[in-house]
C-alpha cells in the first residue's frame, strides 16, 4: 500500500522530531540520529527524490547564511592566509590517500576515487556542529570555514577529471581551462554584484524587508545562484556562499538571517536523512583491512591539516589542534564521487562515509576537551572577544 505523499511527509518530519528531540535529551547531536533514520528508511522510500531536493535547499540556505557573514573584504583575507593549509590538504588527504590504495593493489581509477572520497570534509556537517554547539564565534571557526570553501573551490574540478576517467573521455588542458574559467566567473560575478549593486541598497532593504513577500527575495536569490553553480557544474554550496557574500554587502545581516533561519531548519534535517537512505550495505563490508587504515590516516590528516594550517592562519597550537580534531568527517562531495563508482568500490566508499562522519561527529564533541589536555584549559574566564564582522 501506497501513502499519500503528505502523510509520508508528515511522518517523516514527526519521526526526525523524535529522533532529534532524543539527541537533544542524550547530549548527542541530531545530525547523528538523522543520518541513522535515514539508513533504517534507506529500503522503505523508493523515491526520494523529493527528500534530496528539500534537503539541497536546506544546505544551500545553510551556506548562504554561513556567506552573510564574510564581507568581501574579509573574506579576500581569509583565502589568502588558508591557501597553504588547503594545497597540504590536497596533498594529504586526496594524494597520499591514493598512493595507500595503489599501494593496496587497487587500480588507478579505483584509487583515484577512493582518493576523491577521503579528500572533502563535510561541509553541511561541519557547519551545523560549529552553529549548533555554539563554536562559530570561535576564534578557528573562520579558518574552518576558509578551508571548507576552498575545498568546495577544488571538489568539483576533481569530480569532473573522475568523471572523465570513469566515462573513458579524455581530460584536456581545455576542458580543465574551461572549468577553472567557470569558477572565477561565479566568484567575480557575485564579488561584483556585491560591491557595485547590493553595497547601494541599504535603503531598499530597509523600507522593505519587514514586507512578508521580501522572502521570496531573499532566498530566491540564494536558490538561483546556487543553481546557477550546479548549471556550471560547480557545488551549489559554493553558490550559495557567494550569494551570501553578495547580501553581507547591504550590512543587514542580523536581519536576514532571523528571515531565513526557521526555512533552513525545516529543510536541512531531510539532506541527513538523504544522506543516510544512500548508504548501501549490500555488499557487506569489502577490504575491511584497507576501510580501517584508510580511516586512520583519513582522521591523521585531517588533523595534520588542521594543526599545521591553523598555525599558518594564525591560531595558537591548542586552538589549531581544536580545529583539527573537528575537522574529519566526510559528507556531500564524498557522496557525490562514491555515486561514480560501481560494486566493491561503491559498498567500500560508503561505509568509509558513514562511519567518518559518526568518528567525525564524535572528535567534534570532544575536541574541545582533548585540546584542553594536551595544551591545559585557559586561565582566565573571560570570553574571547571577536573582530566585528568575523563568523558567530
Amino acid at each position: 500500500m501506497v501513502l499519500p505523499e503528505l502523510l509520508s511527509a508528515g511522518l517523516i518530519l514527526l519521526l526526525l522530531f523524535i529522533s532529534g528531540f532524543v539527541g537533544l535529551r542524550m547530549k548527542i547531536p541530531n545530525v547523528v540520529f538523522f543520518i541513522l533514520i535515514g539508513i533504517l528508511l534507506g529500503g522503505l522510500i523508493t523515491d526520494s527524490h523529493l527528500i534530496h531536493f528539500a534537503g539541497e535547499i536546506g544546505i544551500v540556505l545553510l551556506f548562504f547564511m554561513l556567506g552573510m557573514e564574510f564581507p568581501i573584504k574579509q573574506l579576500m583575507s581569509v583565502a589568502k592566509k588558508v591557501l597553504k593549509a588547503g594545497v597540504l590538504d590536497v596533498m594529504l588527504s586526496f594524494g597520499v590517500t591514493t598512493g595507500i590504495c595503489l599501494f593496496m593493489g587497487l587500480d588507478l581509477i579505483a584509487s583515484l576515487i577512493i582518493g576523491g572520497v577521503a579528500y572533502a570534509t563535510s561541509s553541511s556537517i561541519t557547519a551545523k556542529l560549529l552553529e549548533s554547539s555554539k563554536r562559530m564565534a570561535n576564534p578557528e571557526s573562520e579558518f574552518m570555514l576558509g578551508l571548507l570553501i576552498f575545498e568546495d573551490l577544488v571538489a568539483p574540478i576533481l569530480v569532473a577529471v573522475l568523471v572523465g576517467l570513469t566515462l573513458g573521455t579524455a581530460i584536456t588542458v581545455s576542458s580543465m581551462s574551461l572549468l577553472v574559467l567557470k569558477v572565477v566567473a561565479l566568484i567575480a560575478g557575485a564579488i561584483l554584484l556585491g560591491v557595485f549593486v547590493f553595497s547601494k541598497l541599504g535603503s531598499f532593504f530597509d523600507r522593505y524587508m519587514q514586507e512578508d513577500i521580501f522572502l521570496l527575495f531573499v532566498i530566491g536569490l540564494a536558490l538561483a545562484y546556487g543553481g546557477l553553480a550546479l548549471y556550471l557544474d560547480l557545488s551549489e554550496v559554493l553558490g550559495a556562499f557567494l550569494a551570501g557574500i553578495m547580501l553581507a554587502e547591504v550590512r543587514r545581516t542580523h536581519e536576514l538571517e532571523e528571515m531565513v533561519v526557521r526555512t533552513r531548519d525545516l529543510l536541512l534535517p531531510l539532506f541527513f536523512l538523504y544522506f543516510g537512505t544512500i548508504i548501501n550495505f549490500n555488499e557487506g563490508v569489502p577490504m575491511v583491512s584497507l576501510l580501517l587504515i584508510l580511516l586512520a590516516w583519513s582522521i591523521v590528516a585531517k588533523i595534520v591539516v588542521g594543526f599545521w594550517g591553523g598555525q599558518w592562519y594564525g591560531l595558537s597550537k591548542k586552538v589549531s589542534l581544536r580545529a583539527g580534531l573537528s575537522f574529519t568527517q566526510r559528507g556531500e562531495f564524498s557522496i557525490i564521487i562514491a555515486a561514480l563508482a560501481v560494486g566493491t568500490i561503491q559498498a567500500f566508499s560508503s561505509i568509509f562515509i558513514l562511519i567518518s562522519a559518526m568518528i567525525g561527529i564524535i572528535l567534534f564533541q570532544m575536541a574541545p576537551m582533548l585540546a584542553n589536555k594536551v595544551y591545559g584549559r585557559p586561565k582566565g574566564k573571560g570570553k574571547i572577544s571577536i573582530p566585528s564582522g568575523s563568523a558567530s
